[in-house]
């Protein structure tokens, strides 16, 4: 459930209200809004039935949350969530595009591509230094070589750096090099996961399971959440379809579905979502026009050498002219590209 406290409740009511709530064996999660404060209460609210909460001090009412996503839900935070990193803001009005090779190959592909994706527009550079194969003969990625080349080449531009986290055990490595920890597509579920990149406090973007709900999604997003992160990007990236005209359905839909009942950002992953080359910008400009706060991009100068994804990576002519479609688009809905 949620406390709602009065505009004028001070910070020593608000500590008065959570220590009474943690002696009661609740967690407690603070949501400082322009007007008020609200506490959110995680735990077995039986307990708090025959409790006078309403009657303590500064308080205005108290509301239990419904939804199985607690932390997450705009009954929790009304205004939406704005994750500034850096000066690099996403959510609210701001679109943030992240972009690059789907895998970090070598230092001088990603100098190429960083300078051509920054000239662009693109703040956020993109790259995956471990990547999980479905073939364990596929190219498993550069490990920490290619996290020294994505912090080195970001540095030089100026960019953020984001990079998928597979495994708990090297959560210190990754974080040492990255801005933002991506939980991919297959470790949507994976909770221990959730539960250590939630308690590192580190901007974390989560990507849709391929088969994953939307309640399932923001589940798991609430996992990372109930750890005290509430620096959540969330990824659509397409669900699993009988359709093998493209790799994935990318469900724009979920856009306006989660931005009605989550704070949260959410971008687009186009690349995946599609697999195709020829649909990455159709589907770009959609998920803007649909609201989405940002997009992941692959990007790569040659995609017939590329040694994964190759068939879902734009050139960097392409990514230009894609950039520079998404501005007339987020001009549109009072939006504006972050750059």
């Amino acid at each position: 459930m949620i406390i709602v406290m009065r505009p004028e409740a001070t910070k020593k009511d608000i500590d008065f209200v959570v220590k009474k709530l943690t002696d009661y064996g609740f967690k407690t999660h603070l949501s400082e809004g322009v007007e008020r404060t609200i506490i959110g209460a995680i735990g077995d609210e039986r307990t708090l039935r025959d409790k006078p909460l309403s009657s303590l001090p500064g308080v205005e009412k108290v509301v239990p949350i419904l939804k199985p996503y607690k932390l997450v839900s705009k009954d929790f935070k009304k205004e939406p969530t704005v994750i500034n990193i850096k000066g690099v803001k996403i959510g609210g009005k701001h679109i943030a595009v992240m972009a690059g090779p789907c895998s970090v190959e070598s230092r001088e592909l990603l100098f190429e591509v960083a300078e051509s994706i920054y000239k662009s527009g693109a703040r956020i550079l993109r790259g995956g230094a471990f990547k999980p194969r479905t073939s364990p003969y596929s190219f498993q990625g550069l490990g920490e070589e290619g996290l020294k080349y994505l912090r080195e080449v970001a540095d030089h531009y100026g960019m953020l750096v984001i990079t998928e986290l597979l495994d708990p055990r090297d959560l210190d490595l990754v974080a040492k090099y990255a801005d933002i920890l991506q939980i991919g597509a297959r470790n949507m579920s994976n909770f221990r996961l959730l539960k250590e990149v939630g308690k590192a406090k580190i901007p974390v973007m989560l990507k849709r399971g391929m088969c994953a709900t939307i309640k399932e999604f923001l589940m798991a997003a609430e996992y990372i959440a109930s750890e005290g992160n509430y620096d959540i990007i969330l990824c659509e990236r397409g669900i699993r379809s009988f359709d093998t005209e493209t790799r994935n359905i990318l469900d724009l839909a979920a856009v306006p579905v989660i931005k009605n009942v989550s704070h949260l950002p959410i971008i687009v992953d186009p690349s995946h979502g599609t697999g195709r080359r020829d649909c990455i910008l159709p589907m770009a400009q959609a998920a803007i026009a649909a609201g989405a706060d940002g997009l992941m991009i692959e990007v790569h100068p040659r995609p017939s050498e590329a040694l994964s994804d190759g068939d879902q990576s734009i050139l960097p002519e392409n990514f230009d002219v894609l950039m520079r479609r998404v501005r007339v688009i987020a001009a549109t809905i009072e939006k504006h590209l972050e750059e």
